[in-house]
């Protein structure tokens, strides 16, 4: 991993300023919409970031192929511990958790995309994360939370396909060496009716993030109160 770290230094470095940009969003958002966030004590904060961060690295590790997608996009349920986080303590500390998520999965796994995928599932898993912690957080009710997992959801869903077409699938082109018509023909031998990069984000990525947002929004929901109680926060 340390040679594809020297290879790709200049796009970790993009990595890492998006993460930086993303967590003073938060922190705007957090000071100028969240009104009554309770404070917890910057030691039990980091304990519980590390622990779901910890148990979301280790989710993310456990990828379910699609029927409908080529191999390079799998399903995992990693947000969920994420999300838990968030709605528990606020937008920051879930940004944090989402990046040190990634973090462990690359010291437990290393990376197969030359970071690419990594850096994909941080950037539209902020975008799920972020925007439904932030409404949240905003009035703590289930019609609330269902309604922020609704608007997280088609955030990731919007923000995901433009991502990948824009940005994403011509970084994976370059950083990984696959030009962008053979990333299209393994897309075709799945759905043959995609023929372009646009029609891989509709066919795929799009019915992707809606798969991705419901499941994790349906499992997270009954979760999040058991733990609330659990961790007494």
């Amino acid at each position: 991993m340390l040679q594809t770290i020297k290879e790709n230094f200049t796009f970790i470095i993009e990595i890492v300023a998006i993460f930086a940009a993303l967590v003073l969003i938060a922190l705007a958002a957090q000071k100028l919409l969240i009104k009554d966030r309770r404070e917890i004590k910057p030691a039990r904060k980091v304990a519980y970031m590390g622990m779901f961060a910890a148990l979301s690295g280790v989710i993310m590790l456990l990828e379910i192929p699609l029927f409908f997608a080529p191999s390079f996009y799998k399903l995992d349920f990693s947000e969920v511990p994420v999300l838990i986080c968030a709605f528990a303590m606020g937008p920051v500390e879930g940004v944090v958790c989402e990046f040190l998520k990634v973090v462990v999965k690359l010291l437990l796994k290393g990376t197969t995309t030359a970071f690419v995928g990594d850096f994909a599932n941080f950037a539209v898993g902020c975008s799920f994360v972020l925007p439904a912690s932030v409404i949240y957080h905003t009035n703590r009710t289930f019609k609330r939370a269902v309604i922020s997992l609704v608007a997280g959801g088609l955030t990731m869903t919007v923000f995901g396909s433009l991502f990948n077409a824009v940005y994403l699938i011509p970084a994976f082109s370059k950083l990984y060496g696959a030009p962008i018509e053979a990333i299209i023909g393994m897309a075709q031998e799945v759905n043959p009716r995609v023929t372009s990069v646009t029609g891989l984000v509709v066919m795929c990525v799009v019915p992707f993030n809606l798969l991705k947002s419901l499941v994790v929004s349906v499992i997270t929901l009954p979760l999040y109160k058991r733990v609330k109680r659990l961790i007494k926060i």
